[in-house]
């Protein structure tokens, strides 16, 4: 194993088992365990976020860099980036992860000109394209960078100047073409700015159809040239805009549903964006899913104490196996996957620190599928479910569904069979039944 970025671990990452006292490895995540019809590698699908793991530098709103990557001194910024990929590849293989995750501005620096952006990126690209090869890693999804730029202060597709509008358009142009050129699975758009702070300056009704003509023009770019990978959209309620028009899943299938793009577009969920929408991770996942959208997965935590993006590993079981139990139920994620946009915290200084949060994070999922897949096996959920509906299935109930009913009807139905008597949902009969599967 080459070894000149990251000195722990001196080799592969592996599964040794719960029993095993070595922090650096796997207690639940073993790759080739055959869970139900496929091994685990392939129900989890194990993303490394290039952004976080790689470009993160510790700062917060209060504070400067406290990371000193060896990857990250050299002062030329190609040379910056090559040495940053490099490491990149290092990370991954000694992870035993099978895909990776960037913007187009993290594993390319933005030139003096957008040419020089374009070069950069292709000649990192290239780079890329080589490494993939050499380890096997491959590339999950690719985006463009959106909203660090000034030039997308007032967003990018919902921008008021055309002209920037055009600058986005070109650049996710570039984005798609070296996401298919690394063989990327999917493309993700996720509109960090594509929202709005005051009314006072926005025409909400434009801004929206400028998002659908973006998105359309992105779709029809992706048929012209063979893209072949699911576009993805991730939703977001606020941060850095107030009012961001993806704010969850439920709106942004409805942003899809007017204006034609539903079948076009799957979701990306991240689980710390739905809860600063105020919903559950899992809610989340259950609506996308319900539509039949729900397409890639964004891995993380929030602290229900603060107020924003906070990007924490994912540790806690209960969450895990309740979105694994979607994502089994709806047999798996396609092409998509279980992506760490994750990062440590700002006192986890040293390289060795990213390893034991993506090991965190990989056995907090691997244990919920293990736990997700027995629940599913053994069905007491699900006929819970089915017996609490079951008035539907038959007689009145039945014709409801069917559309052979209406008001007056349901009417006539209550005077001769009276008024009905609630029945129990078991809510706390069923917590205490899902702890018994997690203990």
């Amino acid at each position: 194993m080459k070894t000149k970025f990251f000195p722990e671990p001196e080799s592969t990452v592996k599964f040794e088992g719960k029993g095993s006292k070595n922090p650096l490895s796997f207690k639940y995540y073993n790759p080739t365990q055959i869970v139900g019809d496929k091994p685990m590698a392939e129900h989890l699908r194990f993303s490394v976020a290039y952004w976080h793991t790689l470009k993160a530098d510790g700062t917060d709103m209060f504070g400067g860099p406290s990371y000193d990557r060896p990857w990250n001194r050299r002062t030329n910024p190609m040379d910056r980036a090559k040495d940053t990929l490099e490491a990149a590849f290092e990370f991954f293989t000694k992870l035993g992860v099978p895909y990776y995750c960037f913007h187009d501005r993290d594993i390319a620096p933005e030139g003096a000109t957008f040419s020089e952006s374009v070069k950069n990126l292709q000649e990192i690209a290239a780079m890329a394209r080589d490494l993939q090869q050499a380890t096997g890693v491959k590339l999950l999804w690719g985006t463009a960078n959106l909203f660090g730029h000034r030039m997308y202060t007032q967003g990018a597709g919902t921008n008021p100047d055309a002209h920037v509008f055009a600058h986005a358009a070109a650049q996710v142009k570039n984005a798609i073409d070296v996401t298919l050129a690394l063989g990327g699975e999917n493309y993700v758009f996720w509109g960090g700015r594509e929202g709005y702070e005051t009314l006072l300056n926005t025409d909400l009704k434009r801004e929206q159809e400028q998002l659908a003509r973006f998105l359309r023009m992105a779709v029809d770019y992706k048929k012209s040239i063979g893209f072949k990978g699911q576009f993805l959209i991730e939703p977001k309620p606020c941060e850095p805009m107030k009012h961001q028009y993806d704010s969850d899943a439920a709106a942004t299938l409805s942003f899809l549903r007017a204006y034609d793009l539903f079948d076009e577009f799957k979701l990306n969920i991240e689980a710390n964006h739905a809860t600063l929408a105020g919903h559950t991770f899992e809610h989340e996942l259950a609506v996308a899913s319900a539509a039949g959208r729900l397409g890639s997965v964004d891995a993380n935590r929030g602290d229900l104490l603060l107020g924003w993006d906070t990007d924490q590993f994912p540790t806690d079981i209960y969450s895990t196996t309740l979105a694994m139990m979607i994502i089994l139920k709806q047999n798996g994620l396609g092409s998509g996957g279980l992506n760490f946009d994750a990062k440590p915290r700002r006192a986890s200084t040293e390289t060795v620190d990213l390893f034991h949060a993506h090991i965190g994070g990989m056995d907090a999922f691997a244990r919920g599928l293990l736990i997700a897949h027995k629940i599913i096996e053994d069905g007491v959920f699900d006929q819970f479910i089915a017996n609490r509906y079951r008035s539907y299935s038959h007689g009145f109930g039945k014709a409801i569904l069917a559309g052979e009913v209406g008001f007056a009807d349901a009417e006539r139905w209550i005077l001769e069979n009276g008024t009905p008597t609630p029945g129990s949902g078991r809510q706390e009969m069923l917590e205490n039944l899902l702890n018994e599967y997690l203990i």
